[in-house]
């Protein structure tokens, strides 16, 4: 691995530096549309939204490294989010890429670019969770359409979607080749979306139930009973593993700072020597996390397909979440009871934790698939 720079790249470095330095509004305007709307019409002028998509697809052409440092930047400085649709960019539009039509990609692919469009998962159900090929909502082919009939569960911003990138079960012989990827209109009739509150009282995640939905066959990404290949393809784009250690790393600041303000036996508790190890084993842990991911960058920059590895980092991930949230609680004492960021968020990281492959599940993807032991 190597750990060095070309100086083009260091270049577009500094490029990003000081587009950030001109554009990047207070964190306190980072919720305020107007705001918003600058930063992406910004971005958008730049093409680095949708930045490592090809340039025949509406995107930059950005090589995999250009992709990381522009991501690294933003990151480093907690700049405003590359574009509006988080899962739209990451999943459905590289899945369009690979798999849609020219009519799909003329008709999706600009609103994902010109932060428009609101696009939500259809993959989990409520019996069918981290064992995604399980899943039992039915798609039946009538003619020129399907109608889709069941219930997916733990969607985020279904309530906000326009779209659903959906797994549905076409055929119900073969577990994985049975299984078929459509994009339905959220607004189609049949379509209710049920809110999941969380322990804070907000929400992002529903059920949806769908009672025979009609959705047209030219909606179907890739080929019936090509489902499977099609997401996996895309969480392959979300599982990058740097994503994972460069937000802890952004916690980890936020650990620290609370600690040089807060108070223990008179002192800053930083300067507690059991506080101090604590905060320095979490430093560890996220460093490994980052050379991991950097690891898993490498395999990509060689053309090699995503492995397992990435599962490393997400079962990392959620230990680290708790046992870094409870040092804060602790920290704040009796402030802890009341309303606050620290608060707030660790009754809110569930979904961080569950999202994506509970740790449970990681483990036997590390177990199995890694160090090759016997299934669970």
């Amino acid at each position: 691995m190597d750990f060095h720079y070309t100086p083009e790249e260091e270049a577009f470095r500094a490029e990003v530096r000081a587009f950030i330095a001109e554009h990047n509004p207070p964190e306190d305007k980072h919720e305020d549309p107007d705001t918003l709307r600058a930063w992406h019409d910004a971005l958008i002028e730049k093409k680095w939204i949708g930045f490592h998509w090809p340039k025949e697809a509406g995107g930059g052409g950005g090589t995999l490294i250009e992709q990381f440092i522009l991501k690294e930047e933003m990151s480093a400085a907690r700049a405003p989010a590359l574009g509006s649709d988080f899962m739209g960019l990451t999943w459905v539009g590289p899945a369009l890429i690979s798999y849609g039509t020219e009519e799909q990609k003329a008709r999706w692919l600009p609103g994902l670019l010109d932060c428009t469009s609101v696009w939500c998962t259809g993959y989990s159900e409520p019996d069918s969770g981290s064992d995604l090929a399980s899943i039992k909502t039915r798609a039946l082919r009538d003619g020129d359409e399907y109608v889709v009939t069941g219930s997916k569960i733990w969607t985020t911003l279904a309530h906000k979607a326009k779209w659903c990138f959906m797994l549905v079960r076409t055929e119900s012989s073969d577990r994985y080749g049975g299984i078929t990827c459509i994009l339905v209109d959220m607004k189609s009739p049949g379509i209710e979306v049920s809110p999941i509150p969380n322990l804070i009282g907000t929400h992002s995640f529903n059920q949806v139930f769908f009672n025979e939905v009609r959705v047209p066959v030219e909606n179907r990404l890739g080929k019936e009973g090509q489902g499977w290949r099609v997401v996996m393809g895309a969480l392959a784009n979300e599982r990058t593993g740097i994503s994972e250690s460069t937000t802890m790393e952004q916690q980890l600041d936020r650990l620290k700072a609370l600690a040089k303000r807060a108070k223990r036996g008179g002192r800053p508790a930083l300067e507690d020597p059991e506080v101090r190890r604590q905060i320095a084993r979490f430093d560890c842990r996220i460093a490994a996390m980052r050379l991991n991911g950097m690891r898993h960058l490498t395999h990509q920059l060689k053309g090699e397909l995503p492995g397992s590895e990435t599962s490393v980092n997400k079962w990392l991930r959620g230990p680290l979440e708790i046992e870094m949230h409870d040092l804060a609680l602790g920290l704040l004492g009796a402030e802890a009871v009341e309303d606050g960021e620290w608060q707030r968020t660790a009754l809110g990281f569930h979904g961080t934790v569950i999202g994506g492959g509970t740790p449970n599940i990681q483990r036997n993807i590390i177990a199995e698939r890694i160090l090759g032991l016997p299934k669970d």
